[in-house]
C-alpha cells in the first residue's frame, strides 16, 4: 500500500510519470482534471456544480474540489493506495486532504517533487504546443507566468511536506525511463516498493 503525491512545475513530466508510477505500484493515478471531467460527464451532483464554474471560466472553489477529491479517494480502487497529481495546490487543500485521509485512518507516505530547470521546461512546453495545439503552451510569456504562479503557490506546500519529512526531490529532466528509475529508487530508499 502506498499513498503518493506528485508535484512539479508545468512541463516537468508529472502526467507521464503519474501513469508510469501508478502502473508500477498497481494504484490509481488521480488528477483533479480527470475527476472534474468524470463527474461532469456522469452528471453527478458535484459534477453539475463544478460544470457551472467551469462553463463560466471560473476556478472550481476549494470546497467543491475538496469534496470531489474526498469522494474519489473513497472508491474501492484507492484502498491499496493512490497517486495524487495536481492536488493539493494550496495549504488549505493540504489541510482538507489531511482530514479526508485521517477519517480513513490514513496519511500520505511520500511527496515526490519533480524539479526542473525553468528554461528547459519552457522549451519542453513550446515543443509540446506544436503537437497539442494548446494556445497556453505556445506563448513563452504565458508559460513563464504559469511557472511563476506554480512557484508561488507550491512553495508553501513544499515547506509543509518538507517539514513533515515526507518530501523527496527528484530531477524531472531526462529520458522518461531514467526519471521513473530515479523516482522508484528514491521511493525504495523510503521503504516503498
Amino acid at each position: 500500500m502506498v499513498r503518493l503525491l506528485l508535484v512539479g512545475p508545468p512541463g516537468a513530466g508529472k502526467g507521464t510519470q503519474a501513469v508510469r508510477l501508478a502502473e508500477a505500484y498497481g494504484i490509481p493515478a488521480i488528477s483533479t482534471g480527470d475527476i472534474f471531467r468524470a463527474n461532469v460527464r456522469d452528471e453527478t451532483p458535484l459534477g453539475v456544480e463544478a460544470k457551472g464554474f467551469m462553463d463560466r471560466g471560473e476556478y472550481v472553489p476549494d470546497s467543491l474540489t475538496n469534496a470531489l477529491v474526498a469522494d474519489r479517494l473513497g472508491h474501492a480502487d484507492c484502498e491499496p493506495g493512490f497517486l495524487l497529481d495536481g492536488y493539493p495546490r494550496t495549504v488549505d487543500q493540504v489541510r482538507a486532504l489531511d482530514e479526508v485521509l485521517a477519517d480513513q485512518g490514513n496519511s500520505l507516505d511520500v511527496v515526490v517533487e519533480l524539479t526542473a530547470d525553468p528554461d528547459v521546461v519552457v522549451n519542453r512546453i513550446l515543443l509540446r504546443a506544436k503537437d497539442s495545439g494548446r494556445s497556453d503552451d505556445a506563448d513563452e510569456t504565458v508559460i513563464r507566468n504559469r511557472l511563476d504562479v506554480y512557484s508561488r503557490e507550491t512553495a508553501p506546500l513544499i515547506e509543509v511536506y518538507g517539514g513533515r519529512g515526507l518530501l523527496v526531490s527528484v530531477d524531472g529532466i531526462g529520458e522518461i525511463a531514467d526519471v521513473t528509475d530515479r523516482i522508484t529508487t528514491a521511493l525504495r530508499e523510503r521503504g516503498i516498493g
